[in-house]
């Protein structure tokens, strides 16, 4: 486990490797299926891994339950629906607490709009250092994301005015909660390396 970031942490420590490729391209083939099996590993790197990874753990397991969910759909290597359902939820729900009043239809809408911003925010910070581009910089490629995805159409006639407000809002929101999630991981990694 490398100490590099926050974000590569909280991977790291949730991320379980396999002993050999061999075994898992045989159980793919004989089950289609992967399945994750439990053997004890006796090497000191896996020793070494082990150590620090309880420790950012324990961080991860201090923090409240949504900022935690957050945290497990941005950066766990393995994310449930449950996590993703509450993550997209507190999303929404933050973002919706700092826009004004919206019409019922409009408010339908970005909950698919926050659903959006979050892939994208998910796809820019993938990788641990945030270096990566914004996957659907312009309106009309969003757009055309959210109606694949999800079917939903969001009449484009002013963009800047009615949903670009609403997506620059979500995006605050994704870095607020991001901050709240991965502060303690920094701390933990800064003492880690203070102690080496």
């Amino acid at each position: 486990m490398q100490l590099n970031s926050a974000r590569q942490a909280w991977h790291d420590c949730l991320y379980t490797a396999w002993d050999s490729q061999g075994a898992f391209i045989e159980q793919l083939g004989l089950l289609g299926a992967m399945v994750q099996t439990t053997e004890k590993q006796r090497s000191a790197s896996n020793a070494v891994h082990q150590a620090l990874a309880g420790r950012v753990q324990s961080a991860i397991g201090k923090l409240h339950s949504q900022v935690r969910a957050f945290g497990n759909f941005m950066y766990a290597p393995a994310c449930s629906d449950d996590d993703r359902e509450t993550a997209e939820e507190v999303v929404f729900n933050n973002a919706l607490a700092r826009s004004g009043r919206m019409t019922a239809a409009k408010r339908e809408r970005c909950e698919y709009v926050a659903k959006g911003v979050m892939f994208r925010y998910r796809r820019m910070h993938q990788g641990g250092q945030s270096s990566c581009e914004d996957p659907f910089a312009s309106p009309e490629w969003f757009k055309k994301w959210i109606d694949d995805v999800y079917g939903v159409s969001l009449p484009s006639c002013a963009w800047a005015r009615d949903w670009e407000p609403f997506v620059e809002i979500c995006f605050e929101v994704c870095e607020d909660i991001d901050k709240k999630a991965l502060s303690p991981i920094g701390a933990v990694l800064y003492e880690m390396k203070e102690a080496a």
